[in-house]
């Protein structure tokens, strides 16, 4: 069920209008966002079903033998078992082709040819990696005494699955959901207009950057050998405000219709193109995983308190699993291999110097982009082939053909509006305001206006999710 189709829209007034019907029952609340969200998840194949319920049950009861044992060594067991059976899940699913086929080819370049018979046709079921790093994450906190267990099942089952997060993010701890989730609620009307409003945001990054964008996107990234360097840059810069307005654009639905319920969700995107420094961007880009692999990777291995060279290399390993942890593709492994190497880069010349000023914002951004190379190529092969042609041969910059011309403009408009309001938030925040302005006729036109851009530029048909993919 996308979040950008009628079904949802009908879904969504159904269970907000029963789930406030039953605010005097905390514990039907829950079990109606339980079942709804089972229902939302199970919209796109209801076997996998299966598989969240059974993450739920093994964490469940995971953290209460946790808490209930007092020897170290036999915790350490039981945190064993959720990560065995979490990450079981993500590497059978998610990778056990990539690592099968990675492995034919690496001895076929050795000399060996060895038919792929171990190959399995495996679908990836929507949501998976987000899923089991919230559940993942419950059972690490209680091994590391920061959250105690909760005895009740249907709470923790609806924070695992709460649907408008469920299969994209952000990836919420158990920390600041699961409270949220065991007390009440109640109706109010800042939190169903604040919703609202996100909501509209939302559609607008997704509907009129993401989607707009995309059709000048594909048309070149999936015919690589047609097209030059010029025409390479323009789609690796409207990429990247697709990726940006795709993923912030779900975040932002999501934390919005979680609103609308009563329960507030995690920031995840903070305008990261602004960012002054690769270190930055990272703070301000899809904050509930980058904060997830600093606190569950990159401490654990050490951090920053260790040998220079090692934290060098907690630095890497930690973006190098990031990036595997986007596909099953040398392209994102090399992708999270790059940013990797952008943070040694930063550590090895700048020290630990906060830089701030477009002139440090600017190569910043070059720098993402031509990370964003790797993330969107379909193959490693084109890839190379694109920064190849960018260095050496700019030749003319493509805009289509037909309706793809207007296509074009009209991402580059919508780009345009989006710069601008963020220049406006990002630095001139305190100044006046349309969104918030004192005076309701000057919000209700702003919004308005917003929802008129939305109908007239944006693109409809219930196109996925970039990150459903992850």
């Amino acid at each position: 069920m996308f979040f950008n189709s009628t079904t949802f829209f009908v879904f969504l007034s159904i269970v907000f209008l029963l789930y406030w019907s039953l605010s005097k029952n905390l514990k039907t609340q829950n079990i109606l966002l339980l079942i709804s969200s089972y229902i939302f998840y199970g919209w796109w194949d209801y076997r996998f079903l299966a598989l969240i319920i059974a993450s739920t049950i093994v964490d469940y009861f995971v953290g209460l033998q946790i808490e209930k044992s007092t020897e170290k060594s036999k915790r350490k067991k039981w945190l064993l078992v959720s990560l065995i059976f979490n990450i079981g899940l993500l590497v059978f699913f998610k990778y056990y082709n990539f690592f099968i086929e990675s492995w034919v080819d690496s001895l076929s370049l050795l000399g060996y040819s060895i038919e792929n018979t171990w190959s399995l046709k495996i679908i990836l079921p929507v949501g998976i990696s987000f899923y089991t790093f919230q559940t993942l994450s419950y059972s690490i906190d209680i091994y590391k005494n920061k959250i105690s267990p909760t005895k009740d099942f249907i709470s923790f089952a609806t924070f695992v699955s709460f649907f408008p997060q469920l299969v994209a993010g952000p990836i919420e701890r158990a920390s600041n959901l699961l409270p949220q989730i065991l007390n009440p609620r109640k109706y109010t009307y800042e939190g169903l207009s604040s919703g609202i409003k996100l909501m509209i945001f939302g559609f607008f990054l997704k509907l009129v950057i993401a989607d707009r964008a995309a059709i000048y996107v594909n048309a070149v990234f999936n015919n690589v050998e047609n097209h030059d360097g010029l025409t390479f840059i323009a789609a690796t810069i409207m990429f990247s405000f697709q990726i940006y307005g795709d993923f912030a654009g779900y975040s932002l639905i999501a934390i919005g219709v979680a609103k609308m319920f009563g329960l507030n969700l995690m920031t995840n995107f903070k305008r990261p193109y602004f960012s002054a420094s690769i270190g930055e961007f990272w703070n301000r880009w899809h904050i509930s995983l980058s904060t997830w692999f600093k606190d569950y990777v990159y401490i654990p291995l050490g951090g920053n308190r260790t040998k220079k060279w090692r934290w060098l290399f907690n630095l890497f390993i930690t973006f190098l699993i990031s990036g595997l942890w986007h596909g099953s593709n040398w392209t994102f492994i090399v992708w999270g291999a790059l940013n990797g190497l952008y943070l040694i880069m930063e550590v090895l010349i700048f020290k630990r110097k906060i830089r701030t000023g477009i002139f440090n914002i600017i190569p910043t951004f070059i720098l993402i982009n031509f990370a964003w190379i790797f993330f969107r190529a379909n193959t490693l092969q084109d890839a190379i082939f694109i920064i190849i042609k960018i260095f050496t041969k700019p030749g003319y910059l493509y805009f289509g053909y037909g309706e793809d011309i207007i296509a074009f403009f009209y991402a580059a408009l919508a780009i345009g509006l989006l710069i601008f309001v963020e220049i406006k938030k990002e630095f001139f925040n305190s100044y006046f305001s349309v969104f918030n302005n004192k005076h309701e006729i000057i919000r209700l036109s702003a919004y308005a206006l917003v929802i008129f851009i939305i109908f007239y530029l944006g693109v409809f048909g219930e196109s996925q999710f970039i990150y459903f993919q992850f």
